[in-house]
């Protein structure tokens, strides 16, 4: 997966001058655009300000933050990986008894992230050349480098705890905070100045201020940072046994009370789903703040104009904000849909589903109680998500909510793809997040890149109707609705035929 995780992210940063410079050709165009999005508090929380109005300028404003995001991402799940998920398996302790050192592990994860980020600063820095050499290079070390904080940060947070899940929600946590924490810095102030923005590893990729005069200086704190939870990572991982950690788990009561499969499913997966629930929540009331500034982002730039369009509708300009805010909700609620069916590939392959199975409880019983939270969680997110933007906008909350709606048959199919590759052909399970991943990227950088429709149409999400908006087809709602549920028969089908991973 890092060669993928790698080519996306540099590769989204790398294009983005070819996209810009279709939407913004001339010098007017790029200036009125930066004054526009520093005058909008909405667009800097998401963005962040635009401190330069070059091209290269624009595409460090547009991409660099959430190409960092994604490069934190990819390291926390690569560091998590490699050392606390190996011991939770029982493999660490199997490699441990041949010659391989106490902090040989330890070591190999943060190589392999060092390798992963290095490719994307590479990528990054070689598909900019042209714009700046001097500020390609600055962008691509605080991408890759905002990667490095958090994979040093994740190794800390390995030790820590006894699970793998914890370990990547709590690195995954500490992210969204650092976000929070650039949003805020960079709504309250257009020169990217607040303490706020200076607290977050994030906002130092921020502040590098590629192809603005650019700040190699910032790039220290990164260094540093890097540094620092690298050492106490190799101390902490010195002083503990493998499997055990810092923070143990606590145990539980000493009478169990969980009398179903479906309440062991629901207390397995609840903080999960209480997190992406507050996220949806929080996420829709930002993007509801900005609907009213739709048509600054754009003016009266055709281009722009027609990538909203194909991303949502061929409505009014603020009905097809709207649809594209749903769209990218719907995308990432997918994300939430296939991890929470996949929990199930992770209690199989760990060993926990056969002493349950063992009991009077039927596969097909303890199946439907994850599938349960991961059918009708989607649904609580995506009216969470709608519920955000209806509030936040103040206006159209039926059609709102009733888009954010329309977007479920999508992710249930992709869920329903999760729940095929793991009944019927459970080695290949995990490639159910490559196909999520894969659509997102299409629905979320195709449009602006100009992808065929066909292309585009590869995803679940390019048949929808885009709502709000008038007229819209719901036979492609009914269609992926029934593909779906033919979808999960069919993986439960192969999973009553097939034996369990061992």
């Amino acid at each position: 997966m890092l060669p993928v995780w790698a080519l996306v992210t540099g590769g989204m940063v790398a294009s983005g001058a070819g996209s810009l410079q279709g939407l913004y050709g001339t010098a007017a165009q790029r200036a009125e655009l930066a004054a526009s999005m520093n005058a909008n508090s909405s667009m800097r929380s998401l963005y962040g300000p635009v401190f330069d109005d070059s091209l290269g300028g624009l595409v460090a404003w547009r991409f660099g933050t959430f190409a960092a995001v994604l490069a934190a991402v990819m390291s926390l799940v690569i560091v998590v990986r490699h050392t606390r998920e190996e011991e939770e398996t029982g493999r660490q302790e199997m490699l441990s008894a041949g010659a391989v050192g106490r902090r040989a592990p330890l070591t190999a994860a943060l190589l392999a992230a060092l390798t992963a980020n290095t490719a994307v600063a590479l990528l990054v820095a070689a598909g900019l050349a042209g714009q700046g050499p001097a500020g390609a290079l600055a962008l691509g070390l605080a991408i890759g480098g905002t990667g490095m904080v958090f994979a040093t940060l994740a190794a800390i947070v390995a030790q820590l705890t006894e699970s793998a899940r914890l370990a990547k929600g709590l690195t995954a946590g500490v992210l969204g905070l650092a976000f929070v924490l650039r949003a805020a810095g960079d709504a309250g102030n257009a020169d990217g100045g607040s303490v706020l923005t200076w607290l977050s590893p994030i906002g130092w990729a921020e502040h590098v201020r590629a192809f603005a005069g650019e700040r190699w200086w910032v790039l220290l704190l990164t260094g540093a940072a890097v540094l620092l939870q690298t050492g106490l990572a190799y101390v902490l991982t010195a002083r503990r046994d493998v499997g055990m950690s810092f923070l143990p788990t606590r145990p539980g009561p000493a009478v169990g009370g969980l009398a179903t499969a479906g309440a062991l499913a629901w207390r397995l997966q609840r903080g999960t789903l209480l997190g992406w629930a507050l996220g949806f929540l929080l996420g829709g009331l930002v993007f509801g703040g900005m609907v009213e500034g739709a048509a600054d982002i754009v003016g009266d730039n055709e281009r722009a104009r027609e990538i909203f369009a194909r991303m949502g509708g061929q409505s009014a300009l603020t009905d097809a904000f709207l649809a594209t805010m749903v769209g990218l909700f719907g995308m990432v609620a997918a994300l939430f849909a296939v991890g929470s069916v996949l929990r199930l590939h992770g209690e199989e392959t760990s060993q926990r589903a056969e002493p349950l199975l063992a009991a009077p409880v039927g596969r097909l019983r303890w199946a439907a109680g994850h599938l349960l939270v991961a059918f009708a969680g989607s649904v609580l997110i995506m009216l969470l998500a709608g519920a955000g933007l209806a509030l936040a906008y103040g206006k159209e909350t039926g059609p709102v909510l009733g888009a954010a709606l329309a977007q479920l048959p999508a992710v249930w199919t992709l869920a329903g793809l999760a729940v095929l590759l793991w009944g019927a052909f459970p080695k290949a399970a995990p490639a159910a997040w490559g196909v999520a991943g894969v659509c997102l990227a299409l629905g979320w950088i195709g449009p602006a890149l100009d992808l065929p429709q066909a292309v585009l149409d590869l995803s679940p999400f390019g048949h929808l109707p885009k709502l709000p908006g008038p007229d819209p087809s719901w036979t492609p709602l009914l269609v992926l609705t029934a593909l779906a549920a033919a979808l999960v028969t069919a993986g439960l089908a192969g999973l009553r035929r097939r034996d369990l991973l061992s």
